[in-house]
This record gives structure tokens, C-alpha cells and sequence, in this order.
């Protein structure tokens, strides 16, 4: 007989975000991937001078801002007809670097290394080392004192959770290690952006900060320490347990997902916003076929609604054309976010997807070695190789940078046109779709990575990437599912991304505001 378990909210990730499956046989048999919070943010640029979008839409998120800023103003330059400097172009690749830094190192130390090691051996250490001495010391005290969060409350550990003293206290050194590494990250970041979050430099046609010598040594003396904490702790770390103690969870495949994964591209070579261009490369591949990437045609891009609060209406439309018509009594829906589709089909974006997609000689190596792919293993191994090839690039990068040259190339707005921003946040596929006229936003809409990976099902009954990563999970033990979030973890969710959507009139807020 199946049982149902509902995990709500699913914890260290961005946003509110719930799962319900039905287990059998110890086995997950049917997920739903539910977006419970209801928000907007596309209202509020509909009437607004086009160059406040930017702006305003870094608002969705205070983890991954610079990719929606990012993402806004390539589709204000296709729009505006602006060519981009490359001292603008390189800028704008060295704070989206910075946020992929940060936000990978967050994701692996903070969010989801602790759904994988038993903390309490850490009182169990006996070694010498006086690093890892300092931290039995500091965790053994706080468990006494009654305070150990942030690595309580969790799941109990299972078979598959390492539990070795020496390993288990390294990588909790390691975490905090982290946090500094991550701070040095967003400190790049805010070289370039001004601040962090919600950085203030980006604009139509380049950036507003000019690359002086001073700052570009700042940048690149924090990026070295970077390079060497990425090559020496963060990917070995993660190399270690994929290889070794999480090798089984691998191997069983667990968290695989649909098979599809969608990249567009990130890291402009170019012109802004030519896809065809970029360091982290374009395409799409289908049913796990690693053999054939295709290219990416963003006319096959559109987002259905059958499973979603939105009226039925809405539905099959590419993101110029999109539509958000909340319908929070809609019989049979089950979430607040949409259900992107590529051709027809739910992908896999992210770290995975771009990986393999790029197809890296030295990643590709890593898949044919391991074997098994994809898994929610894999996906930290990718993260993980991906952060490791950016900051490399970001040395050449900023060594190309040319002071007293130009950084932007302003147009003003145009009566009418249309743009689109394809990038990748660190999360996965990113765009941004604005429609102007009469010198204002007529329509703006944002298909984001979480959309894409914890979509509902779709108008066919096909359900989303995270769902079918979640069926055929093992679960042992219902009281205790951690191989669920483990799963959901491993995809780095940001509902607030996600669920980004509200109706054009206003007093639907109020109608439909859930809280």
C-alpha cells in the first residue's frame, strides 16, 4: 500500500518550496514539486521606463541578483540596438564569475554537504591536528550548551552518510573555511557591481564603472586565493566523496532526472548576447544522448499551465507572448510556478546541464571514469568542475581589461522593440523577454532556472525534472526520507526565483495574495 509524505517546507534552499511522493515498497512511485509562495515583480515593470527592468528584476532574488541584472540588460541592448564595449563585456563576465563563485561554495559547504555527513562523529575525533581540534572543541560545546544549529535540526544519518571522525571534522573545517572564501566571492563581485546584492553598475550597452588598475588588483588578488581554496579544498572535497563514500548513491543512479538538459550559454566571448559565442557553450541534448548536442533555438521556448494557479488561457506560449493570469481555485493545479518546455520536452538545467552540454574535455573524462550519469552526485561533481574552469577564465579575463577605454555605449530608448536575455545564473538557464512601446514596457517575463527543474507537470501530463528525479528514489525509512532532500538539495532550488509572476491588474494582488 503507498504512502504519503510531504515534506514543507523543503529547508536550506532559497524561497518556499514543498515536495509530496508516494512510496511503495520502500521505493518513490509519484512526486509533486509544489511552488507555494505566491510573488511578482514583472508588474511592476509594466509601464516603467525600460532601463529601470534591470533594476528592478535583480529584486527576485538576493542570492543570484547579478544574473537577473545580467540577463535584463542583454535583452535592453538587443532591444536598444547597443553594442557593448569590451571593457563592458568583460566586466559583466567577471561579476557573473563572482556569483557562480559564491553561490557554488555556498551551495555545496552550506546547503547540502551536511545532508551526507554524521556531525556527532566529530566528538569522536582523536587526531592531532590542531585545526581540526579547535572544531570538536567549538561543536562539542555548542552540542553541551544545547545551540548546534546551524547543523540541527536534521535528518538521522542513513547507510549512505560518512561517519568517519577524521573525514567528518575536516570537511566541517572546511565549512568554515567557506564562509570566508564565499565572503571574498561577493567582495569581487562588488568591485565590479558597486554592492552586493542588488548591484548598481549594469546598464543598456555596457557598465557604469570604469576598470582602474587599483580595483583590478583587488579583484585579482582575491581571485587567486579563490583559484587555490576551489582547487585544493572545494573540488577535492567533492572529488573524495563522489568518488568514494557517495560512489554507491551514484552508481544507483539516484535523483537521475528526465535526461534533458538545456544550456544557453554563458560568458560572452563577443558581442552581448550571442549565444553562439561563449565560454560555457549553447544546445540542448535529448534522452541522455551525450553523443549529439543540438543548437539552441529559443523560438522553442514556452511555458504551460495545466497543473499550475494560472488560467488555462495561458497556456503553450512562447515568453514574448506570455501571459500570468492567477486562478488560485484551479481544480487539479498543485503549484504557484509554470512548467517551461524546450520543443515539447521538461529539461534539466544548471551545472549539469552546462557541463555536459560544453562538453570540457576534462569533465567528459570525469563522466566516462565514473560512469552512471546523471545523479544528484553528479550534479555536485559538475558544480564543483564548473567552478573550478570559471575562475581559471576569470584570471585571463581580467588581465584583458583595458583602463581609460570605453565601458558603455548608451542608445536612448526606442518608441518600440523587443529584446530577450538568454544567460545562465548559477542555478541554470536564465530569460528575460521585454517588449517596449511608446518608450514604456508593455510586456516583461522571466522563465528562470528553478521554473525549469521544480516545474509541475506539464499540459500532457509529463512531469518536471525534480518529480522525475524523485521517482524511484529509495526511502527505507519514511520517518526519516533524506534521500528526497538530498535530491531536491542537489538542483539548488530558488523558488523565490521562480515564482516571480503575478496578473497585470493590480487588484489581483489582493484577490490572490497568499501568505
Amino acid at each position: 500500500m503507498a504512502q504519503k509524505i510531504v515534506v514543507d517546507p523543503i529547508t536550506r534552499i532559497e524561497g518556499h518550496l514543498a515536495i509530496e511522493v508516494e512510496v511503495e515498497g520502500g521505493v518513490v512511485k509519484d512526486a509533486k514539486c509544489k511552488g507555494t509562495l505566491f510573488r511578482g515583480l514583472e508588474i511592476i515593470c509594466q509601464g516603467k521606463d525600460p532601463r529601470d527592468a534591470a533594476v528592478l528584476t535583480s529584486r527576485s532574488c538576493g542570492v543570484c541578483p547579478a544574473e537577473h541584472a545580467h540577463a535584463s540588460v542583454q535583452q535592453l541592448d538587443m532591444a536598444f540596438g547597443a553594442e557593448v564595449p569590451d571593457n563592458g563585456r568583460i566586466i559583466r563576465n567577471l561579476v557573473a564569475g563572482s556569483n557562480f563563485i559564491a553561490s557554488h561554495i555556498l551551495h555545496f559547504y552550506h546547503l547540502t554537504a551536511l545532508d551526507y555527513l554524521d556531525i556527532m562523529a566529530i566528538a569522536q575525533y582523536n587526531g592531532a591536528d590542531p585545526a581540526l581540534l579547535k572544531v570538536r572543541d567549538k561543536v562539542v560545546a555548542l552540542v553541551k550548551a544545547g545551540d548546534t544549529a546551524p547543523f540541527t535540526p536534521r535528518y538521522n544519518p542513513d547507510q549512505f552518510s560518512v561517519a568517519d571522525p577524521t573525514v567528518v571534522t575536516t570537511a566541517v573545517h572546511h565549512y568554515i573555511q567557506a564562509l570566508e572564501m564565499r565572503k571574498k566571492a561577493q567582495e569581487m563581485l562588488a568591485i565590479f557591481g558597486g554592492k552586493m546584492p542588488h548591484h548598481v553598475t549594469y546598464v543598456a550597452g555596457g557598465v557604469t564603472i570604469q576598470p582602474t588598475p587599483d580595483r583590478i588588483a583587488a579583484f585579482r588578488s582575491r581571485l587567486l586565493e579563490l583559484i587555490d581554496f576551489i582547487n585544493n579544498v572545494y573540488l577535492k572535497d567533492v572529488l573524495y566523496f563522489g568518488t568514494g563514500p557517495l560512489k554507491p548513491l551514484h552508481d544507483m543512479k539516484v535523483g537521475a532526472g528526465c535526461g534533458n538538459f538545456l544550456s544557453y550559454g554563458n560568458f560572452d566571448l563577443g558581442k552581448s548576447g550571442d549565444f553562439n559565442n561563449r565560454f560555457l557553450k549553447a544546445g540542448a541534448i535529448f534522452n541522455g544522448d551525450l553523443t549529439k548536442v543540438n543548437p539552441l533555438d529559443p523560438d522553442k521556448i514556452h511555458e504551460e499551465v495545466k497543473y499550475s494557479w494560472y488560467e488555462n488561457t495561458t497556456t503553450g506560449k512562447h515568453p514574448y507572448e506570455g501571459e500570468t493570469k492567477p486562478d488560485a481555485k484551479k481544480e487539479g493545479a498543485y503549484s504557484w510556478l509554470k512548467a517551461p518546455r524546450y520543443d515539447g520536452k521538461p529539461m534539466e538545467v544548471g551545472p549539469l546541464a552546462r557541463q555536459l552540454v560544453t562538453q570540457e574535455k576534462g569533465f567528459m573524462d570525469l563522466v566516462n571514469k565514473l560512469g552512471a550519469w546523471p545523479s544528484a552526485v553528479a550534479r555536485h561533481a559538475a558544480r564543483a568542475w564548473e567552478c573550478k574552469l570559471i575562475a581559471e577564465a576569470m584570471l585571463k579575463w581580467v588581465g584583458e581589461l583595458k583602463p581609460g577605454e570605453p565601458v558603455c555605449n548608451e542608445k536612448p530608448v526606442p518608441e518600440k522593440g523587443r529584446g530577450m536575455g538568454l544567460v545562465e545564473a548559477a542555478r541554470g538557464a536564465l530569460g528575460h523577454f521585454g517588449v517596449i512601446e511608446n518608450y514604456k514596457i508593455r510586456n516583461y517575463q522571466m522563465v528562470v532556472p528553478t521554473t525549469w527543474n521544480c516545474s509541475p507537470a506539464d499540459d500532457e501530463g509529463v512531469k518536471g525534472p525534480v518529480e522525475q528525479a524523485l521517482i524511484g528514489a529509495p526511502v527505507p525509512d519514511p520517518e526519516n526520507p533524506i534521500n528526497l532532500v538530498r535530491i531536491v538539495r542537489s538542483f539548488d532550488p530558488c523558488v523565490a526565483c521562480a515564482v516571480h509572476l503575478i496578473h497585470p491588474d493590480t487588484n489581483e494582488i489582493k484577490k490572490f495574495r497568499v501568505v
